[in-house]
């Protein structure tokens, strides 16, 4: 049962976010969805975009200033919630950075998390198939982008995922989930202590085991990222994609910080890329 949440007129596009009972995560799970006018003539290439840390549907669809671009292009843009929201566990809202608002697209395997922390399963399979059946969307033509652990998700999703998606870029993403205090925490609290189970969800590892056979994957960073030198390691990902012959255009963005005024400063780069892909 889809529920609409809202819907708003933009650039002669529809805005929308809708609700539904979702089964992988075992709650109802919301995400934004932007028609551009082109949709109503047919079906259209559609970007999926995982946000970060806290962030829910709203922040994208208020903040990156997408929506204009993406109706020039004609391009619809699926934004999901970064975790369940409709079940509690203990703990889950003590910190930003773990639990509600911070499912870092993995599919949990320790309790409690493993019912219904499953959001990889939940971005790569059932969300997708669910907008096919709905919206007037070409479901051939697909590429993903992200934010911070949105961009740790979009780069590990789509390097697992190649034959669904055609196009793949990065903002200021979580390069090494494993190499970072913020991936540590949450892949020990998801996916237990052994390490070895966290090298599927690390864009470095993925990268260099599995290649990318697509254009070149687009990464934005800002130099004064509050988060760059602690937590995102975008080195890390540039050694193992030269290593492993993997184009990557990595463009260090002098003064950006981490916020979303990064992001909508770049964003119609990164529709642009993605338009020219699908």
């Amino acid at each position: 049962m889809l529920t609409r949440v809202s819907q708003n007129k933009c650039f002669g596009g529809v805005q929308s976010v809708f609700r539904h009972e979702a089964k992988e995560t075992g709650c109802p799970m919301r995400f934004g969805l932007f028609l551009p006018p082109q949709a109503q003539a047919g079906r259209v290439p559609v970007l999926y975009w995982l946000s970060g840390l806290s962030c829910t549907e709203e922040n994208f669809i208020i903040k990156a200033g997408a929506q204009r671009v993406a109706a020039e292009l004609g391009l619809a843009i699926v934004v999901p919630d970064t975790s369940p929201r409709g079940v509690r566990n203990p703990g889950d809202d003590a910190s930003y950075d773990f639990g509600l608002g911070a499912g870092f697209y993995v599919d949990a395997t320790e309790m409690p998390w493993a019912s219904n922390y499953r959001m990889y399963s939940y971005v790569t399979e059932e969300l997708p198939r669910l907008v096919a059946e709905q919206f007037p969307v070409d479901a051939e033509r697909v590429g993903i982008f992200g934010h911070s652990m949105g961009g740790h998700g979009a780069l590990t999703v789509a390097l697992k995922n190649p034959q669904k998606y055609r196009s793949l870029s990065a903002f200021a993403p979580i390069a090494s989930p494993m190499r970072c205090p913020w991936g540590e925490k949450a892949l020990t609290g998801y996916l237990g202590t052994d390490r070895a189970a966290w090298r599927a969800y690390d864009s470095t590892v993925l990268v260099a085991e599995r290649g990318w056979k697509g254009p070149p994957i687009l990464v934005d960073q800002g130099t004064q990222d509050q988060f760059l030198e602690t937590q995102l390691h975008p080195e890390l990902l540039q050694e193992a994609a030269t290593r492993a012959g993997v184009a990557l255009e990595l463009r260090m963005r002098e003064g950006y910080d981490h916020s979303y005024f990064f992001v909508a400063t770049f964003i119609e780069d990164h529709l642009r890329f993605h338009a020219r892909n699908l």
